[in-house]
C-alpha cells in the first residue's frame, strides 16, 4: 500500500478503450501515477499526457494464465497499489487468481459471490424476481428443440440472450453476443449457433429507451449515482451505446439498482441497465464491470473513477452527507467510432431486422451536423489530452473503409 507522502499507483487495462482512458486522466488528475496497460502495443491510452508508464500484456482472451502472470509482474516492477480491469475479459483471470494479488495490490473488483450473479443471466433474474424488480418475460432454453416448444408461448420476435456474455476457463475467455428471431425459421438458424456451447434465455423483445443507472458502492451501501438515457445504439436494434445523454436520476430506477446491489453487498463500480417503456421498466442487466458509457458520467461531473481509486486506496466515501447525486443534467457524449458506424448505417438505409426500424436518412444528416455542436463531448477526444483522440480517427477511417469494401 502507499505511504501516506508517497504517490499511489494504478494500473489500468484495455487502455485503448474510451472509457479506460477517462479513467487514466481521472486518476492522473488526482496526481497519481497511472500504468497503462493493454494486449495492444499501439493502444490510444499509450497516448495519454496522463500515463506514467506503459505496459503490454498477453491478451487474457487466448492466453488467461500469462496475462495473470503479467500483471503479477507489473505489481512487482511497478509497485502497483491498485489495479482497475476494464473489461470482462481482462476482469474474470484476475477475479479466479485474486489470491495472488490481495496481499500486495488492490483489485476493483467486486466479489466472487457477488460477480457469479452477475455475469449469470438467469441468476440475476432470480435475483431480481425474488426483490420485486420487473423482467422480461424469460425461458432458459438449451437446445433447438426446447426453443422450438418454448417460442409456442411468446410472440414474435424473440430475444436470445447466452446466459453468459463470457466464460472464462484457463484455455480463454469465449464470448457470447444477443441476438434476436423474427420467426421459426431464424429461431432455430440461431439458436443451432448456441447448442452445445452455452444454454440461452429465451426472452420477450421489450421496445423501449435504454437507461443505465450507475452506481459507486461499498459493501451494498451507495456512495454516488448518475443515470443516463441512451439516444443511438450500435446495431440500431439494440447493443453499444453511440450516443448517449445525462438525465435526472429516476427515483424508481434508483430504487431497483439499490436493490440489487445491497443484495449483493457489492463493493465497486456498477450499472444496471433497464429498459423503459410504456408499460413501464424492465430490467435489461447488471453490468458487473467498467461501463462503455462512462466518459459521459465525468464529462456531466460525477467523477466515477477518481472516487473508486480513492474509496480502495484512501478509504475516503465519495461524497458527503448520503448519496452523491450531483452532476449535469443534459450533458451529451459520444463514442466517435461506434456514432460514425450509426450514421453510416442509417445514411445506407442498412435494416437488419424488420421489426427494428432504421431512422430515416434525415436522422443520420442531423447527426452527422452534430458532430460540429461544441456542447457535445466526445469519449476520447479532448482539448487537454489531444493524442488519444487525434490517434482514433486514423483508426477509425481505416475501419470504415474495411468495412465498405467488405460490403462492396
Amino acid at each position: 500500500m502507499p505511504e501516506a507522502t508517497g504517490k499511489p499507483t494504478v494500473l489500468v487495462t484495455d487502455a485503448g478503450r474510451g472509457s479506460a482512458i477517462t479513467i487514466i486522466r481521472s486518476i492522473g488528475r488526482l496526481g497519481w501515477r497511472v500504468i497503462a496497460a493493454d494486449s495492444d502495443p499501439g493502444s490510444l491510452g499509450f497516448r495519454s499526457r496522463y500515463t506514467w508508464s506503459r505496459c503490454v500484456y498477453p491478451s487474457p482472451e487466448t492466453d488467461p494464465p500469462a496475462y495473470v502472470e503479467a500483471m503479477s509482474q507489473a505489481v512487482d516492477d511497478y509497485g502497483v497499489d491498485l489495479i482497475i480491469p476494464v473489461t470482462d475479459a481482462a476482469l474474470l483471470p484476475l477475479s479466479a487468481a485474486r489470491d495472488r494479488f490481495e496481499a500486495r495490490c488492490r483489485l476493483a473488483i467486486a466479489s466472487e459471490e457477488a460477480l457469479r450473479v452477475v455475469t449469470d443471466k438467469q441468476k440475476t433474474l432470480a435475483l431480481a424476481e425474488q426483490l420485486g424488480v420487473p423482467v422480461p418475460r424469460t425461458c432458459l432454453v438449451e437446445t433447438v428443440d426446447e426453443a422450438r416448444r418454448a417460442v409456442e408461448t411468446f410472440e414474435w420476435p424473440v430475444v436470445l440472450k447466452p446466459q453468459t456474455s463470457r466464460r472464462f476457463d484457463q484455455a480463454g475467455v469465449e464470448a457470447f453476443t444477443v441476438t434476436y428471431a423474427e420467426d421459426m425459421s431464424r429461431l432455430v438458424e440461431r439458436m443451432s449457433q448456441f447448442e452445445g456451447r452455452c444454454p440461452v434465455l429465451l426472452q420477450e423483445y421489450f421496445q423501449g429507451e435504454g437507461h443505465g443507472v450507475e452506481l459507486l458502492m461499498r459493501d451494498g451501501t451507495p456512495l454516488a449515482a448518475f443515470q443516463h438515457r441512451r439516444l443511438r445504439e450500435v446495431p440500431v436494434s439494440g447493443g453499444a451505446s453511440a450516443f448517449r445523454e445525462s438525465v435526472p436520476l429516476d427515483p424508481t430506477l434508483y430504487d431497483y439498482a439499490v436493490r440489487l446491489l445491497k443484495a449483493l453487498r457489492w463493493t465497486g463500480l456498477a450499472m444496471v441497465e433497464f429498459k423503459v417503456g410504456k408499460n413501464g421498466a424492465r430490467l435489461m442487466e447488471i453490468n458487473g464491470r467498467v461501463w462503455g458509457s462512462l466518459p459521459l458520467a465525468v464529462h456531466s461531473g460525477m467523477d466515477f473513477p477518481a472516487r473508486l481509486a480513492r474509496m480502495y486506496l484512501c478509504d475516503e466515501p465519495a461524497g458527503e452527507g448520503g448519496v452523491d447525486t450531483r452532476y449535469v443534467i443534459g450533458r451529451r457524449s459520444r463514442n466517435l467510432e461506434l456514432d460514425v458506424v450509426w450514421i453510416a448505417t442509417v445514411l445506407r438505409g442498412k435494416q437488419r431486422y424488420s421489426f427494428a426500424k432504421t431512422p430515416p436518412r434525415i436522422a443520420g444528416i442531423a447527426a452527422l451536423l452534430g458532430m460540429l455542436n461544441p456542447s457535445y463531448r466526445f469519449d476520447i477526444l479532448s482539448l487537454d489530452d489531444p493524442r488519444p483522440g487525434l490517434a482514433e480517427i486514423p483508426r477509425i477511417i481505416r475501419k470504415l473503409r474495411r468495412k465498405l469494401r467488405e460490403a462492396a
